[in-house]
């Protein structure tokens, strides 16, 4: 027995006396979750905001790509042994340059040719989607996601409070067509005489 939990002694019991933690009874948040009216109405509720690509993450795959190609260049060039190693150094040097002159005027590259861990290169991409698609459905950068339908129900609460909170019942223009033809009694008599 631990710190007075359990039994005094399994002795009777028909246990061994183990004492487990009860996992179907979780225990309270510090924090409780909002409920989603809160989130639906409130101004301050979290936005969808995608994650942001690091920088600096970006212009070292980049760079490493460039000394990778680099490197290839040095072994190719010291494996022939033709060249002596400040020649092997300038043609590494020449390939770095072009290479990163290359990369600025290339610029991004393909998401298709991504790899799953490439998170960063991803985010990118896709940040770079999302606003193609933006500009070609015209939505503004200011643009919030539902305020259109928010707009719409503030509108509507707007109308119900100058009326007094009740709702006005106006009739209806199909009530109005079928009282203006009558009863309909005749259309029926002639569908019974017909049927005679």
């Amino acid at each position: 027995m631990s710190s007075n939990v359990g039994l005094a002694t399994p002795r009777g019991s028909g246990t061994s006396g183990y004492v487990q933690r009860n996992l179907s009874h979780p225990k309270p948040r510090s924090k409780p979750y909002p409920s989603l009216d809160d989130l639906h109405n409130d101004a301050k509720a979290p936005k969808h905001k995608p994650r942001q690509p690091d920088a600096e993450i970006l212009a070292h795959d980049r760079k490493r790509q460039i000394e990778v190609k680099v490197l290839e260049l040095r072994d190719a060039l010291e494996e022939k042994g033709e060249l002596d190693e400040d020649a092997i150094d300038d043609a590494c040097e020449q390939l770095r340059e072009k290479l990163g002159k290359e990369e600025e005027k290339i610029g991004k590259k393909d998401a298709r040719g991504l790899k799953g861990y490439q998170t960063h290169e991803l985010a990118e991409a896709k940040g770079e989607e999302q606003e193609r698609m933006r500009k070609a459905l015209g939505i503004r950068e200011d643009y919030e996601e539902g305020s259109h339908w928010r707009g719409k129900e503030e509108r509507l609460r707007a109308g119900l409070r100058e009326d007094g909170g009740k709702r006005r019942e106006e009739p209806r223009e199909e009530e109005e067509d079928l009282g203006s033809e009558g009863s309909g009694s005749e259309s029926d008599d002639s569908r019974a005489s017909e049927r005679d």
